[in-house]
This record gives structure tokens, C-alpha cells and sequence, in this order.
């Protein structure tokens, strides 16, 4: 842990000048209690930097919360092992391409059966909280079970003992982002209204109290959960298509579910406050998490340390070093294509902002995280779709 400044502490051992620069502007806004926490894997972000855990008292950011509300991972453990799987790599691959619509804007074409429960009990979660999901986006329901874009993935890895786990992230999909896009620009008008001066404009700010704040909240919890059974239905997809593939049932030995874009009520320093993670996972003692690489590299399955001046958190993955356009910029398709060998995937350039070149090495993000979590299981992928 390196102390920056008494309110920004980091656990980055690379660290651009510019991100190190925005945390600790983040970190001057009053409300910030005890201090921000930076995790290994931190890069800039619009407003508040990626890899930052953020505790408040009395108001939230939302942009401090992101755009991509409730993204994260889950993962499957089944039963088998290397040597059980069909050589065929490239058939279950197509299999869960039909199966799991990806890409930005690729949607289902209608609610299927394993999704109505879903989509039943966010429809009565909507109702509660007084709100209408249709009116941020017409075709949410169809928006369930659905992977986006980015660096979204679906994967097929193996443990160090060679077992097989499913793995994939993704979040609330479009309609998460409006909402968050709605209330980046309630908490905008706020500032403009009442006369409030930002280091950074996307700092805008909702006050604990004010109707603006339970709405943001009540919207917030409800696409919180629309990503967690956005994974979970896809995941349920995946293990369809890998039972179909290996020609037997699977039996998950542990399902584990995550979020790394969220805020939620906490206890931290003796203070209820409310926890911003942004890019960073919750890391209480003894708790499960998953820690992505990128698309070529390890993954990691976790059990939290609980670390308290971390305020219980750890890193999401691996986190960029190259922006998508100067990755575009600085590499080659020759190179994504020996970044990828051994592992199936849709060998096509729209990837090539995703080469794990692109960023930080996992290992180094992991050992600077040796304080936070500690290791389970290492993960190399061996089959990886993903939406352009």
C-alpha cells in the first residue's frame, strides 16, 4: 500500500500520472469518508478513476458508480476435467454464440422460458420502486440474457488441476446505462441549480435525502440486480450448450456471482457509509470473487482478506493501459493472433482493442493485490467468445 495523500491510498504499483491525478481529485470532495481506496488494476474513468473504491456520507456520484451499473463475473465449476472434453473447440463455441445473443444492440427476440421468472420478478422490482424500466429502453425484458460488447466475455477455462469452469462478464446492458446516463445528468443540473463548483463536472453529486437521491437508488438496486440475473440466465445458456457439447449433464460444484460496478450501504471506520466500487470487488473475509486478466491471459477465483483500511475490496481485473483507439493504433491482427494461440475464439480484427496487450500484466495486478485476496484458483481460458 503506498499512501498518496491522508484521503487517497493506493495498492497500483503502475500507475499513470493522469489516473493518480484524478483519484486524487476524486478524493478531495468533502464527503469522501475515511479516504479512497485504488486498487492495483486502476485507469482512467469518466469522472472517478476505474479501480476506485469510494466511500460517502450523505450523497453519491453517480458517475462515480459508472455507466455499465452491476457489471461483473460469474463462474461455474463442473465436474469434468481437460481430457473429457470433445476436441471439436470451434462447435461449442458457434453453439453459445447462438445461444447468448452478443455485440452491442444484439438482443433476444423474445422472452424465453428460463427467462419469464427473471424478467417477472424485475418487473415486480420495478413496480416497488415506482418506476417504469420501458421507459429507458422499450425492449429491456428482451435486453436479459444478452452480452454486450467490450470487453463482455464468455469463456471455457481450466483450473491448475485441469478442471473445468464456465466464466463470464457482463453487466445491465442498455438499459442500465440510461439510467445511469439519466441520473449523471439529474445530479449535473443539481450542481448547475444550486451553484456548486466541481473540480470535475462528472463528480456531480445526488444528496442522501432528496427525492433525486432515492430515485437514483431505487433505479440503481434494480439494475444491480438486472446485471446479476443477466448473468445468471446467460450462464444457465452456457452450461445448456457445454452439457450438449461434452454429451452429459453438468453438475456445478460452485457457482459464484459478482458485481464490480455498485454501490451499496456498508460499515466501514465506524461510519455507515455508502460504497462506491468502480471497477473493484467486495473482498470481506473469507469471501469468493473473481478477477478477470484479459482475453489471452490467466483469470483468478479468489477468497477475500478482508482487509479493512481497503475498505474490504480487491481489484476487478486487469485494467488497460492502452485506450481502445491507441490500441487500434499500436498493434497488429499478426499479434492478437499470437496473443490467442492455444485458445478458440472468432479470429476477426474487431478484437484487436481487447489484445492483452492492451493491458496491465494480471500477474502484477495480483501480486500488488497480495494484501486484498488471496488466490484459489488460476483460470486459462481455452475457448473465449466475445461481441464486436
Amino acid at each position: 500500500m503506498k499512501k498518496i495523500t491522508d484521503r487517497l491510498l493506493s495498492w497500483a504499483s503502475i500507475l499513470e500520472p493522469n489516473t493518480e491525478l484524478q483519484a486524487r481529485t476524486t478524493s478531495t470532495m468533502p464527503f469522501i469518508y475515511p479516504h479512497l481506496a485504488l486498487m492495483p488494476d486502476a485507469h482512467l474513468g469518466l469522472g472517478a478513476t476505474v479501480g476506485s473504491v469510494i466511500p460517502t456520507l450523505g450523497a453519491v456520484m453517480p458517475a462515480a458508480v459508472g455507466v455499465d451499473i452491476g457489471c461483473g463475473m460469474i463462474a461455474v465449476k463442473t465436474q469434468f476435467t481437460a481430457t473429457e472434453l470433445p476436441d471439436d473447440r470451434k462447435a461449442v463455441r458457434e453453439a453459445i454464440e447462438r445461444a447468448v445473443p452478443t455485440s452491442a444492440g444484439s438482443y433476444n427476440r423474445k422472452v424465453v422460458a428460463t427467462a419469464e421468472p427473471r424478467v417477472a420478478e424485475l418487473a415486480a422490482m420495478a413496480e416497488d420502486a415506482g418506476f417504469d424500466p420501458a421507459t429507458y429502453s422499450g425492449k429491456w425484458d428482451l435486453q436479459l440474457g444478452s452480452l454486450g460488447s467490450g470487453n463482455h466475455f464468455i469463456e471455457i477455462s481450466l483450473d491448475e488441476n485441469d478442471d473445468v469452469w464456465l466464466f463470464l462478464h457482463s453487466g445491465s446492458r442498455g438499459v442500465g446505462n440510461k439510467i445511469a446516463q439519466k441520473h449523471i445528468a439529474v445530479a449535473k443540473a443539481a450542481m448547475t441549480k444550486w451553484w456548486i463548483e466541481l473540480p470535475d463536472p462528472d463528480l456531480a453529486y445526488l444528496v442522501e435525502g432528496t427525492k433525486e437521491f432515492s430515485s437514483y437508488i431505487a433505479e440503481l438496486k434494480w439494475a444491480q440486480h438486472f446485471a446479476l440475473l443477466n448473468r445468471e440466465e446467460m450462464m444457465d445458456r452456457v452450461v445448456r450448450q457445454f452439457s450438449d457439447w461434452v454429451g452429459a449433464p453438468v453438475t456445478e460444484l460452485e457457482r459464484i456471482n459478482t458485481h464490480h460496478n455498485f454501490t451499496q450501504k456498508e460499515q466501514h471506520f465506524g461510519k455507515s457509509v455508502w460504497l462506491s466500487r468502480k471497477g473493484a470487488i467486495s473482498a470481506r473475509k473469507g469471501e469468493a470473487g473473481l478477477i478477470p486478466g484479459s482475453m489471452g491471459t490467466a483469470s483468478y477465483v479468489v477468497e477475500g482478506l478482508g482487509n479493512p483500511v481497503a475498505l474490504e475490496s480487491s481489484p476487478h481485473g486487469a485494467g488497460r493501459q492502452f485506450s481502445r483507439s491507441k490500441a487500434r493504433r499500436t498493434f497488429t491482427h499478426d499479434q492478437l493472433r499470437e496473443a490467442m494461440l492455444g485458445i478458440e475464439y472468432r479470429d476477426t480484427d474487431a478484437f484487436l482493442d481487447e489484445i492483452p496487450a492492451a493491458y496491465k500484466p494480471i500477474d502484477q495486478v495480483m501480486a500488488d493485490a497480495d494484501e486484498l485476496v488471496s488466490i484459489r484458483h488460476t483460470l486459462r481460458q481455452i475457448v473465449n467468445v466475445k461481441g464486436d
